[in-house]
């Protein structure tokens, strides 16, 4: 009989002119749709355009500069159309991001290049001001900032993809698999391919994703990780998804079954392709060039040999675009002292304890495993890779990290 009336009523108001009631549902999908476009203009923002590196569509190196940094722009009217009237949530990570950002505005006041620094320095305070305009939403159980990263790097890897059948020998150059269609090096297609697979892999194990989409993910990313020859994503990714399914063992069937099988595979692959392996991680390198880490000790050593005033020790030079003598830092840890000192460095130390000892006090579940794979996977990146200290996708992704374990005491969000 509810049936009926329900329908009966849904006629009747058809006749008079009124508008199905479904369509009230209609203001949480524009939210849900802006917090998604808020988000995508994030990563747009980290996709730094790198005019010298192959591309197939002819941008010029200063639009499409101009494109990427407009997005936070973008990304911050968004914010502000879907928050209002403004509500922010109170966040520990937050106010450090914010701290650490201050303190690159104080450093970059007395950098040698003033208007690079206090750019980059403006453009990180704007960043994490739309992360905390984004908060009323860390809270959703449907995992929407999740969900939403996960299918940008999804169209991202598209991307690459389609530039690898259009035009190969421009996107294997130098035989590492690089983005043609927006210039993307080697090591972000890398970074990409492995967290679109570690965030797939974690919520198939989860049974927050279908087998088939999960299978197709990975299908793609993991070829798509091992044409770019990133060694830093693939243990990263290893050690991630190694984590996060420990996390989830005793509490999910799939999981155990997937660890037996992962032993398995792993236990053939190293006695039939060690040789293989070997030669992939090798990369053609000599052992003096696995030695000095691909050059980047020699830059390390001039960092720290670097002469440097009491307050340049503690504040740094403010900040770079990381890179030191015109080769790049490639240290999160070397180039966040570089550029905003012991200060930051300690502050940068304080924003990955903060996460990885809340989702060590979370209960077992999606949740946690997801932020202990995102957590891992940017500590272990951080050491051949930089960015945790500024604008950048590993900031994003631990951001990410940070509102998947948000204290369960003052969930009463926007679901």
């Amino acid at each position: 009989m509810t049936t009926v009336a329900a329908r009966l009523s849904t006629q009747l108001a058809t006749r008079l002119g009124h508008r199905p009631t479904r369509r009230v549902v209609a203001p949480e999908v524009r939210r849900r749709r802006r917090v998604q476009l808020a988000w995508a203009l994030l990563v747009l923002n980290v996709m730094t355009f790198f005019p010298g590196a192959p591309h197939l569509l002819p941008i010029p190196g200063s639009v499409g500069k101009l494109i990427a940094q407009l997005a936070l722009i973008g990304a911050l009217t968004v914010a502000l159309m879907v928050n209002r009237p403004v509500r922010i949530r109170p966040s520990v990570f937050i106010f450090l991001l914010l701290t650490l950002a201050a303190e690159g505005l104080l450093a970059s006041v007395r950098a040698e290049f003033l208007f690079g620094a206090l750019f980059r320095a403006g453009r990180l305070c704007g960043f994490a001001l739309v992360l905390w305009l984004l908060t009323p939403w860390w809270t959703r159980r449907d995992l929407l900032l999740v969900r939403t990263h996960l299918m940008v790097l999804w169209a991202i890897l598209a991307s690459v993809v389609l530039g690898l059948f259009v035009a190969p020998g421009l996107a294997l150059t130098e035989d590492r698999l690089g983005g043609i269609i927006w210039p993307i090096p080697p090591t972000q297609v890398g970074h990409y391919a492995a967290v679109a697979a570690g965030l797939t892999i974690v919520l198939w194990m989860s049974g927050h994703l279908r087998r088939a989409v999960a299978f197709t993910s990975v299908l793609v990313a993991i070829p798509v990780l091992l044409l770019t020859h990133t060694r830093t994503a693939l243990i990263a990714l290893l050690a991630g998804v190694l984590i996060a399914g420990l996390s989830l063992f005793t509490a999910r069937s799939r999981v155990r079954k997937a660890f037996a099988i992962g032993i398995v595979v792993f236990s053939v692959g190293a006695l039939t392709l060690s040789s293989v392996v070997a030669t992939w991680l090798a990369r053609g390198q000599d052992t003096q060039e696995l030695g000095a880490l691909t050059g980047r000790k020699a830059v390390w050593d001039s960092i720290l040999a670097q002469p440097r005033t009491t307050f340049e020790t503690f504040f740094g030079f403010g900040l770079s675009n990381k890179s030191f003598n015109g080769l790049p830092i490639d240290s999160n840890w070397l180039g966040t002292y570089y550029d905003v000192g012991l200060v930051g460095v300690a502050l940068t130390i304080m924003l990955v304890l903060f996460v990885l000892t809340a989702a060590w006090f979370r209960p077992q579940g999606p949740h946690r495993a997801l932020a202990l794979f995102l957590v891992a996977y940017c500590v272990i990146a951080s050491f051949t890779e930089s960015g945790l200290s500024e604008a950048s996708p590993y900031l994003l992704e631990l951001t990410l990290a940070a509102s998947l374990v948000y204290s369960t005491s003052t969930r009463e969000g926007m679901r």
